[in-house]
């Protein structure tokens, strides 16, 4: 008999740390830079972002075992002027490209006010939230933003030109939670179509476009075709800044020139993150600073609810809120993926 969700054994933040760090180190990693990788995608399933979570080990891995990802990259941080560093990832793993200019980025701003990291020959990073959760929790706020392989087609146009690349917005709270904001472009991520395919489910219309730009409901067709961007014409300006910002500014591939992980798993994807981050302490003590994020907060939450049992909520909330009852409570793992994990670090 297969074993569900339900009944597997909850695991703590403390031991999908371990598993997800032993994964890696078995993949090639090595142990310091594995738990760096297990950091950000732990803490997205603690979010309650599985398909960003350790359910990764599949795609990451599959890729590091044909070297289209280097499992212990050289990567390089370059200053290059008062407050702007540039991280060259080596092809490594994203989230490890990630985290090194996220803390580039995070040393910078404590010297400079304000410091800004721009990443290349990266891969896919993760969520933005866990970097932006990170950084909040040490006083930054933050801009974060990476491209992705091509899945949207321009505005008014009948092919993949951009990605739907996530950008997010973090604000530190010294007396309680940050505002995070977390957002890809699409009106839904590939990997919500993905696991609707494998469910055998039906997707929204409102989702995607089957190759002829026609909408679908139909999750294989929609995988076959285009993402449709929140907003219409916006979403579509947006995507292309975030574009210009993570993959042109920075020196990595853009548009098109981003290979695609699943028609290319061997090549390098040259992916590009940036890292836009404030030290907030130079704007204000933290007194000053809670008590508006707390007042800022407390004028939302006090707008009566168009409907009584869904109150209205901030930025990052449902995030936290999951965050914060998985570590209480732990977390049960998709036996799938367990496995996968298990198999992995039985070779570290």
């Amino acid at each position: 008999m297969n074993t569900t969700i339900a009944e597997q054994r909850a695991l703590s933040e403390s031991e999908l740390m371990t598993l997800g760090t032993r994964a890696f180190t078995g993949l090639g990693l090595e142990p310091k830079d594995a738990h760096d990788v297990a950091r950000v995608l732990v803490m997205a399933d603690l979010f309650g972002l599985s398909t960003h979570g350790l359910s990764r080990i599949e795609s990451y891995g599959d890729r590091l075992r044909v070297n289209g990802i280097k499992a212990r990259p050289s990567i390089q941080v370059e200053q290059v002027a008062p407050a702007i560093v540039r991280v060259d990832g080596d092809n490594g793993v994203g989230p490890l490209v990630g985290m090194r200019a996220l803390e580039a980025a995070m040393a910078t701003a404590k010297q400079a006010g304000v410091g800004i990291a721009f990443a290349r020959g990266s891969n896919h990073f993760g969520p933005v939230s866990p970097y932006s959760l990170i950084a909040a929790e040490a006083g930054f706020a933050s801009i974060i933003g990476s491209n992705a392989t091509t899945t949207i087609a321009p505005w008014g146009g009948s092919d993949a030109r951009l990605g739907n690349s996530p950008v997010g917005f973090g604000v530190p709270n010294p007396q309680g939670r940050p505002f995070l904001l977390d957002m890809a472009i699409s009106v839904a991520a590939r990997a919500k179509i993905r696991n609707a395919l494998k469910r055998g489910e039906s997707i929204p219309q409102t989702w995607a476009t089957d190759k002829a730009g026609r909408a679908t409901t139909d999750p294989a067709a929609a995988l076959d075709g285009f993402l449709l961007p929140i907003g219409g014409h916006k979403g579509y300006g947006l995507a292309l800044l975030v574009d210009l910002f993570a993959g042109l500014l920075s020196g990595a591939a853009y548009l098109t020139h981003v290979k695609s992980w699943v028609d290319a798993p061997d090549e390098p994807q040259n992916l590009g993150h940036f890292f836009i981050l404030i030290d907030a302490s130079r704007l204000g003590s933290g007194e000053w600073l809670a008590h508006r994020m707390n007042d800022f907060a407390a004028i939302l939450h006090g707008s009566p609810p168009a409907e009584t049992d869904r109150p209205v909520l901030v930025p990052g909330e449902i995030e936290l809120n999951n965050l914060e009852r998985h570590r209480r409570d732990g977390l049960a793992l998709d036996p799938a993926v367990r496995e996968l994990l298990e198999q992995h670090a039985a070779n570290a």
